[in-house]
């Protein structure tokens, strides 16, 4: 309720004016005065885009984009608005946004063509299988991803094969969620639906200077809401792909040029960064702070088996290498390692050692000391592979053994229901898609090889004598 004061007139309850009340204000300092200047920010539920600015955005934001944007795989497959061929884009659209989640453009790009090229059509990917998907996959990382587009495709194919057209529909495709349902409902079948992935999200908090936590599921709601304001109804597909642009390309996380920015005079945060010498555009959206990873410990060994019965030489070209199967659940589900065991905590040499020999014992009946010889055993050194949410130190060392008369433990089948393994030779190995981590592992054991199998300057090595 208005109390009078500083009002011109004011209204009494009998509806009579009062005389008006005069009062000496001290005036501000210049300081407050450019303070006040700065626009304040505005709770995000309670923000929006009017109808000029909205028309506004869309058109130079896709006026940019039939300029600028970038030639890609999976751009090239589902441009056009014929019907014909709308199952195919859809399915390179699914591919590329799956891959493109974590991942960066450039190293998606040799993944997409040479995926296409293996399963050029949904149907040829429901027919493939988990260890030929997670092969292709190799070196992406987050391979559940992986997972979800053979389950996906296999059950759309098993109801009929018809590929989903609307966001509703996509979202009961296992793996597919709310990102990617948007994507290839608007860029394939043209529903006007929004997008939101981080670089929707730095655009749109700089366009309305939001400092709530983007993390937070309702500020995740409001970008979604702020989002569908925005999106074209005419070319839902390309303006969603023109937001996700100026994000990557133009409007970036540490240095948005925003000097050559299309929709920069719409830019809340250019503004208060122009008002206010201590604001940075840079300052939207609002930093998290990450959750510290857990630090983990593993004894990793690379057990070669030898076939010949040779003594003398401890590297030999038919040796094999013993890979295990990760569970179907949880990290890395599913895909090919060396033996390995999760030790808890940081480890010496001899606590590392016993626990993959009772590994070995339990799971393949190898026992070191009477089912087979030691021919080698190398502490290689230590490897520290980073995932999302966890830091592994791996301690990594060599094992070539000579079995005694028990081929058959590596040549049947497993002999454990929880766990399968295989042993291929070293050409296999290097062309098996393998994990970052493992082939990493790997290429340890590689270089330690071939640094000792150098020979030693002044010295020559002697060989066996032939037998008699």
């Amino acid at each position: 309720m208005d109390d009078g004061v500083g009002s011109a007139a004011a209204i009494t309850a009998t509806g009579k004016k009062r005389p008006r009340l005069l009062r000496h204000t001290k005036s501000k300092p210049k300081e407050e005065e450019e303070e006040e200047k700065v626009p304040k920010e505005v709770d995000i539920e309670d923000l929006g885009f009017c109808r000029d600015e909205t028309l506004e955005i869309r058109a130079f934001l896709l006026e940019w984009y039939d300029r600028n944007q970038r030639d890609l795989p999976w751009r090239r497959i589902s441009s056009g608005d014929d019907e014909d061929g709308s199952e195919r884009r859809a399915y390179a659209v699914w591919v590329s946004e799956v891959m493109l989640q974590q991942t960066r453009v450039q190293i998606v790009i040799d993944y997409f063509n040479r995926w296409m090229h293996k399963w050029p059509t949904i149907c040829h990917l429901a027919r493939a299988s988990i260890e030929e998907v997670n092969e292709m996959w190799a070196g992406l990382g987050y391979y559940r991803r992986a997972r979800y587009l053979l389950e996906g495709a296999k059950k759309i194919v098993e109801e009929g094969g018809v590929f989903p057209k609307t966001v509703s529909a996509l979202l009961k495709v296992p793996g597919i969620g709310d990102y990617t349902a948007g994507a290839i409902a608007s860029i394939t079948f043209k529903e006007v639906v929004p997008v939101v992935d981080g670089n929707v999200v730095r655009v749109v908090a700089r366009l309305k200077a939001i400092s709530a936590n983007p993390k937070e599921s309702v500020t995740i709601k409001n970008f979604w809401k702020l989002a569908g304001q925005l999106v074209d109804p005419s070319r839902p597909g390309d303006f969603n792909q023109s937001l996700m642009e100026l994000g990557a390309t133009i409007c970036t996380l540490l240095n948005p040029n925003c000097s050559v920015c299309p929709v920069s005079n719409h830019c809340r945060a250019l503004s208060l960064a122009r008002q206010n010498s201590s604001a940075q555009v840079t300052d939207y959206p609002t930093k998290v702070v990450k959750s510290k990873k857990r630090h983990e410990f593993s004894a990793v060994s690379v057990v070669e088996i030898l076939e010949g019965q040779d003594m003398i030489e401890e590297f030999q070209p038919d040796g094999r290498f013993l890979l295990v199967k990760r569970p179907g659940e949880g990290l890395l589900a599913g895909l090919w390692e060396f033996p390995s065991v999760l030790l808890g905590v940081e480890a010496d040499l001899a606590t590392r050692r016993y626990a993959i020999d009772q590994f070995l014992k339990k799971s393949f009946n190898l026992d070191l000391k009477r089912s087979c010889t030691v021919v080698l055993r190398e502490d290689i050194g230590e490897h520290i592979h980073v995932f999302s949410h966890i830091r592994l130190k791996m301690y990594v060392e060599l094992l070539v053994l000579r079995l005694k008369g028990q081929r058959r433990v590596l040549h049947g089948e497993p002999d454990s229901k929880t766990m399968a393994w295989k042993s291929i030779d070293s050409k296999a190995l290097s062309s098996m898609g393998l994990t970052s981590g493992v082939r990493k592992v790997y290429s340890m054991i590689q270089k330690f090889k071939q640094n000792k199998s150098k020979p030693i300057p002044g010295k020559t090595r002697k060989k066996k004598p032939p037998s008699s």
